[in-house]
């Protein structure tokens, strides 16, 4: 970026309006972090209780880690958990664009030309960096080499006035400076600190809700509002979002910190959003599972914890088995029929039964049972699919208390001899098999479950013994007494 400006730009108007006006402004360097939900939840959860503006800013200043590919993640993430943007790129538009940071290059010259007339900058190791105001000192540091080596040096620091942030969550937090800062890095690009203030200011941003992370930021952002006499927007920082098991933040790489692994996995968004809202965050009422209008109408930035949050898939997934069964008949069957479909199952050439009648009556019986969507296809497989697979966990286990083809092998006669299924007669006769071997119930209803469908659990054995068919049954009883599984330990 040039310093030597000859025109500048004209910046958008920074009048503050009297309304709520906050922003989320993700890079597109990365897939879409738990945390990165969370803030853009909190930003517009308060944008709606307030009735307030919510904006989308995309920090793509990075030119070597943006990507297309992200920034598209972050579109499809914020839509999938149901958040609009009143301003941002694209279609939304709005009167304090270009919203992302590739199109503002004329706004950062015009902002850069008024520290450098005001004297607050200079340049070094062809970097622009932002002069502090105060008594300036030399102080000897240690510092670690990339291998590991400690050194010594000597470093400039600078005796700056204090500043307070006046935060909603933190309360007054009392920062100094001691070190300037770079605007513009040696390659031409603006840096974080620069270009996150200008655009607050240009973009008349009255709350920053961020991470906890960001709050050793603000002193510097408070020292370029005060240079550009600005004034600086409310502050809230939120509480971090620590790993499941074991100590610190969750980062990228922990399990179940991305939000492209809910939408895989089939969660609701509606179950994921409600459990977000959680993570530093409690209802007034004591309620967890609510509406998202109900969270809107309590949702305050000055209820929200200091403490950091821990991160729960567990309690996440109790949220979306709530939020499963809540689901309206006509809308669960068209998401489980997707779900069918994408999995090659009601397509299968194996199913003639998989007429529309049939998938209804699977996912009647299936529902009840489900913990959540992406269950669906694995407990449901055997019901379209005569070359299901088998649980490999469930055949060793029935294994050790026997042969479960030989119970099967018992059933047989005395199953294909009884015409009617019903659940009376099914009972009488597995009864009495288990009677005269003097062995209980489950020592024949577990190889039979197993025999039919390759699992361990479901629905109650005889509903499923009346979808598949008698016929259908017997063949595949008859399959797996003539053919059993490999024992694990051949």
């Amino acid at each position: 970026m040039s310093t030597n400006i000859q025109t500048p730009a004209t910046a958008p108007a920074t009048a503050a309006p009297a309304a709520v006006r906050t922003r989320f402004a993700p890079s597109p360097t990365g897939f879409f972090h738990i945390g990165s939900a969370r803030t853009a939840l909190f930003n517009w959860l308060y944008a709606r209780h307030t009735g307030g503006t919510f904006i989308l800013r995309i920090e793509d200043t990075d030119t070597v880690r943006n990507s297309e590919e992200y920034l598209r993640v972050i579109y499809e993430s914020l839509r999938w958990l149901g958040m609009d943007w009143d301003e941002g790129p694209g279609d939304a538009g709005g009167s304090f664009g270009p919203y992302k940071q590739s199109e503002r290059t004329a706004i950062y010259h015009e902002y850069l030309a008024k520290l450098q007339a005001a004297g607050r900058t200079y340049e070094k190791d062809g970097a622009v960096w932002f002069r502090l105001e105060g008594e300036r000192f030399t102080a000897r540091e240690t510092y670690k080499e990339a291998d590991g080596t400690k050194l010594d040096r000597v470093v400039e620091k600078v005796k700056a006035a204090p500043v307070v942030i006046h935060d909603l969550i933190r309360g007054d937090v009392t920062r100094a400076e001691d070190r300037d800062f770079v605007l513009v890095r040696a390659n031409g690009e603006p840096g974080f600190h620069f270009v996150n203030v200008v655009d607050d200011i240009t973009m008349a941003v009255t709350h920053v809700i961020r991470g906890e992370d960001h709050l050793s930021n603000t002193s510097k952002h408070i020292e370029l509002y005060n240079a550009f006499g600005a004034t600086p927007p409310t502050f809230a920082h939120i509480p971090l979002i620590l790993k499941n098991d074991g100590k610190g933040k969750m980062s990228k790489r922990d399990k179940g910190a991305l939000i492209e692994e809910y939408q895989t996995r089939h969660f609701l968004p509606d179950a994921v959003r409600n459990f977000l809202c959680l993570l530093g965050w409690t209802p007034t009422d004591g309620r967890e599972i609510l509406p998202i209008a109900d969270i809107i109408a309590q949702f305050d930035l000055r209820d929200v914890h200091q403490g950091n949050a821990r991160f729960d898939e567990r309690k996440m997934s109790h949220f979306n088995q709530q939020y499963l069964r809540d689901l309206p008949a006509d809308v669960f069957n068209a998401k489980a029929r997707q779900i069918l479909r994408d999995a090659g199952l009601t397509d299968n050439a194996d199913v003639a039964a998989a007429a529309d009648a049939y998938v209804a009556a699977v996912l009647d019986l299936i529902r009840e049972k489900l913990r959540g969507l992406e269950d669906l296809a694995p407990m449901s497989a055997y019901f379209f699919n005569e070359d299901f697979p088998r649980d490999a966990k469930t055949l060793e286990t029935l294994q050790k208390k026997g042969d479960p083809a030989a119970r099967v092998r018992q059933l047989l006669p005395a199953l294909e001899a009884l015409p009617d299924w019903d659940d009376a007669s099914l009972d009488a006769v597995i009864g009495g098999l288990a009677t005269a071997e003097n062995v209980k119930l489950n020592e024949f209803f577990a190889p039979l479950r197993f025999a039919v469908s390759g699992l361990n659990g479901g629905p109650h054995l005889h509903a499923i013994l009346r979808l598949l068919g008698r016929e259908r049954a017997l063949a595949r009883m008859r399959t797996f007494a003539a053919t059993p599984p490999t024992p694990p330990s051949a």
